[in-house]
Order: C-alpha cells, then structure tokens, then sequence
C-alpha cells in the first residue's frame, strides 16, 4: 500500500470529524439494553472516541476496545485497548474475540463493504452481536436528492471523500446472509431532515408521529453470527 493511499484514507476520515450524532449513539444505546448485551464489545471505527466513552460509563461490559485509523484519543489510550489500523485492510489476530462488534457510521466510509462484514464476522464469537449503522438513502430526503440532484443526500460533494460507499437495507441483508449471519433486523433513528431544509425535522413538523423508514436519516442492521450448534 503506498504511503499517498494511507494518507488519503487518513484525511478522508478526519474530515468526518469522528463523531456520529446522538439520534445514533441512543439508537445504539437501545438496542444494548433492549438485547442485554454483555461481554466483550469491539468499537470498528471509533474515530474520536465518543461511542467508547459511552461504551464504558455503560459500565455492562468486560473489555472495551476500539480500532481505527485515527490514533487514541489521549485520555482513553491507557483506559481501552486501541487497535490503530486501516479497516480496509484486515485486523490481523483477535479472531473470535469479541461479544459484540459496533461500527457506528463506518461502512459508507470503507471500500469494501463485503471484506468489512466478513472482517466483523471473524471478530465475533459464535453468537456474537454486530451492530452496523450506515445513512439511510431510503428517506425521503435522500430519494428526493437522488432523483434532483442524482446522489443520494449523504453522498454528495460535500460528504465525499469520507461517504465513498451507498448502501440499502437489501445490500445490508445480502451481505449479512452470504457472510453466514443471520436473518438481519433494522431500526431507525426517528431523526430525520425534510428534502431541502434537513435542520428541519420530520418529526418537529408532525409532532413525533413521523417515524421510521422514510423519515430517518441514518438505520441499523443487527445480525447475530450463529452459535456452532446452530
């Protein structure tokens, strides 16, 4: 790999700033506690660090860990083991090490979407949880953009090079499926822009009762890598 490549990659994902919004982190926070989640968890892609941190006041898991291409955040390099590494390329070792494997907002930023379910499906422990996050190009916001504009509404120019990689609900369940997860379930975020205005909320303008799939800016794919018995 040559050195211009790694220092692409490495600008694409500091100009993501690191961070997700906290329509996402509490959608991940729910369905912790909504499957009781424990163990050992893996942070794919964990940018700045603010899902670790809130992985660790969660105080419900043994070991938290982070991988990515940014270095450790200074306060959490001595707190949680921080693998820094290119998640297009393989994490060598820690095969099966992992309960529970969260890439919040990563995989439109990677090249391979296929390589990087195959990836969190070797981390995980037979029975393990992976828990993946992505834009939704299924709201109305972003069909509205596709069919205006020809992009969906996160991939524009002003998102790439960070947002390389548009996925649907269906790759998500292909995906899942041909690496040997199980049938995926999908969540929303309830948090969603209008076409045009996106600071404006769906739900501001209908009082919360627009939720969902074509009101949600960002969904959820949970999968479970089946059990040796199963």
């Amino acid at each position: 790999m040559t050195t211009d490549l790694i220092n692409q990659r490495i600008r694409a994902s500091e100009s993501s700033g690191g961070i997700s919004s906290n329509a996402i982190y509490t959608m991940i926070d729910r369905i912790i506690v909504k499957r009781d989640l424990k163990g050992q968890v893996l942070d794919y892609g964990s940018g700045v660090g603010h899902l670790t941190r809130r992985l660790l006041a969660t105080n419900r898991f043994d070991r938290v860990a982070s991988a990515d291409i940014m270095k450790a955040p200074d306060d959490l390099a001595h707190i949680v083991h921080w693998l820094e590494r290119d998640l297009n390329i393989t994490v060598p070792g820690y095969d099966e090490a992992f309960d529970i494997v969260i890439s919040a907002e990563v995989i439109e930023h990677l090249e391979n979407p296929r390589f990087t379910m195959r990836e969190i499906f070797r981390l995980l422990r037979p029975g393990g949880t992976a828990i993946i996050t992505t834009p939704n190009n299924e709201s109305w916001r972003s069909l509205v953009a596709l069919l205006i504009r020809g992009h969906y509404a996160a991939f524009g120019t002003g998102s790439y090079p960070a947002h390389i990689t548009a996925l649907l609900r269906e790759d998500l369940k292909r995906i899942c499926l041909e690496v040997g997860f199980s049938e995926p379930e999908f969540y929303f975020t309830d948090q969603g822009g209008i076409p045009g205005n996106p600071c404006l909320t769906w739900q501001k303008i209908s009082l919360g009762l627009f939720r969902g799939l074509r009101f949600s800016d960002n969904f959820m794919t949970v999968a479970n890598k089946p059990r040796v018995s199963e």
